[in-house]
């Protein structure tokens, strides 16, 4: 039970614009919210049924220093990568990357036509990982633990803890929270949260009352959560049928430098990633298999 429910601090509107070979997305956490958002570092939201606008994916492209979590609605996303790993996250599943060390890797669509919708969320690493081997995991939709509650409130644990079902994924030192709860019309829920975490809503279908009294958070708009000690959780109501991501994470309290794709403590790390993709420290993606695996699909 939450004794005291954390408050809207501020609303945030995503901001359109491109990324990869074109794709059009919306980046709603950007560079300015770092910081107060720590451990995150960016998300993105993609949505549309026009493969003109998502056919050319992300190509080969580098990161070093931090994870990527896809989190797929609709549509296919072929993932490879110079460390040897490859997979295809489907919608309702999670694509979980450590880049770690440095990868150079492709997200590419598996599909020419319907829906492509999802996420991505950027989560930053201790300054003792980032040098670390990259891993990488694809979670079905079937591996995803989810939670009902008796007023049919329905929440999928990507990661964290709720209810006393433990999610997909569990990380070490940010201990990230990423669930997406499906609220019914009519319904009130309350979530608890770590009192040190930093955390957010992000509201992508319907309305969702957040706090106690509720401040509305329409589709399509983030809501940062107050970091009150006293505050235990966050009670969430829908006066319509509506969805919600909520995350939230550790704050690691260091220092962040991003250049692009490399996110880093300090400059001369981050010049030093610049000069390894440059003279191909990071890898190559090796040429790609056309044996049985790729046929079946």
């Amino acid at each position: 039970m939450v004794r005291r429910s954390r408050e809207i601090e501020r609303q945030v509107t995503g901001q359109a614009t491109s990324d990869g070979a074109g794709v059009r997305l919306t980046r709603v956490l950007t560079q300015d919210l770092q910081c107060r958002l720590d451990p995150f570092l960016l998300l993105d939201a993609f949505g549309s049924d026009d493969p003109k606008e998502y056919i050319a994916g992300f190509p080969d492209h580098p990161h070093r220093g931090f994870e990527t979590v896809t989190y797929m609605l609709a549509g296919r996303i072929r993932h490879r990568d110079s460390a040897g790993h490859e997979g295809v996250v489907s919608a309702g599943g999670v694509q979980w990357m450590t880049a770690a060390r440095g990868v150079v890797h492709s997200e590419m669509p598996e599909q020419e036509n319907g829906l492509m919708q999802g996420f991505q969320l950027w989560l930053n690493l201790p300054a003792r990982d980032k040098m670390s081997a990259p891993t990488y995991r694809d979670i079905s939709a079937a591996d995803i633990p989810i939670f009902t509650d008796a007023d049919g409130v329905r929440v999928k644990v990507i990661a964290g803890e709720i209810g006393g079902v433990t999610g997909a994924v569990s990380k070490p030192v940010t201990e990230p929270v990423f669930l997406d709860v499906e609220l019914p019309a009519d319904r009130r829920w309350a979530a608890s949260l770590p009192t040190g975490h930093n955390a957010f809503v992000y509201v992508y279908e319907g309305v969702v009352g957040v706090g106690d009294p509720a401040v509305s958070v329409a589709r399509g708009r983030m809501g940062i959560l107050t970091t009150d000690p006293a505050a235990d959780g966050v009670v969430l109501r829908a006066a319509e049928p509506s969805r919600v991501l909520l995350i939230a994470g550790a704050p690691l309290r260091e220092p962040i430098v991003q250049y692009g794709p490399f996110v880093m403590n300090n400059r001369a790390e981050i010049r030093q990633a610049i000069d390894d993709a440059a003279a191909g420290r990071l890898g190559a993606i090796p040429p790609r298999n056309l044996g049985a695996r790729e046929e079946i699909q």
